[in-house]
């Protein structure tokens, strides 16, 4: 079993920053990926970046430029640094982890961008 801690959420002006951690309870082999997803109110759960054991990374269009996913494997942590930061992207943030059909979720953490 594995839990998932998300944190460094909260206020920001648009075009701030912000960065957006996810801790696992213990040690993580062989994922299938990990990502970050988000939700804002009336809104389906949308894929916002993911990352594969290999390093590779997908980003939705709506973050792309904006948006860096990263891990470190070590610490089973894995980021979510969020730069220029606009309205649209308030949501509810997720971490999740897929371990080949055993998929994990955080319990979120809020991101507000607003003046």
């Amino acid at each position: 079993q594995v839990q998932l801690v998300e944190s460094g959420g909260g206020l920001v002006q648009p075009g701030g920053s912000l960065r957006l951690s996810c801790a696992a309870s213990r040690r993580i082999f062989s994922t299938k990926d990990m990502g970050w997803y988000r939700q804002a109110p009336g809104n389906q759960r949308e894929l916002v970046a993911s990352i594969t054991t290999a390093g590779s990374t997908h980003y939705a269009d709506s973050v792309k430029g904006r948006f860096t996913i990263s891990r470190g494997n070590a610490e089973n942590i894995l980021y979510l640094q969020m730069n220029n930061l606009k309205s649209d992207d308030t949501a509810v943030y997720y971490c999740k982890v897929d371990l080949w059909g055993l998929v994990y979720w955080g319990q979120g953490t809020q991101v507000t961008v607003s003046s």
